[in-house]
């Protein structure tokens, strides 16, 4: 399997769409898959999902369920200014390194 890459969103961040079939959209990430270098975003990219009844659903039928997006396809909103931005990695005097908007200047990580 192949290494897992260092993404630039975490989960629980809030992010923009640059393309597809959800592009301009915005949501939060609920899980972040760094192996497959892929998001999966609340409400976005959703697929429907024909299931066989089963225990933990015994009534089966048609699931809308969120896919994973690449993430290259979304960007990051600073939550200061409130815009689709680029990140820096800028480190603190006490050696840790933090998110920093490109163009706020502003901490992402709290």
């Amino acid at each position: 399997m192949s290494e897992a890459k260092k993404l630039h969103v975490k989960k629980g961040d809030k992010i923009v769409v640059l393309s597809g079939k959800d592009k301009g959209k915005t949501g939060k990430i609920i899980q972040a898959l760094p192996k497959k270098s892929k998001v999966v975003v609340e409400g976005l990219n959703t697929v429907k999902r024909h299931t066989k009844p089963s225990q933990n659903l015994p009534q089966g039928g048609i699931i809308v369920k969120e896919a994973p997006l690449h993430s290259a396809k979304v960007m990051l909103v600073c939550p200061a200014c409130d815009q689709a931005t680029r990140i820096k990695k800028t480190s603190l005097a006490s050696g840790a390194s933090v998110r920093t908007c490109k163009k706020c200047g502003e901490i992402i990580d709290k």
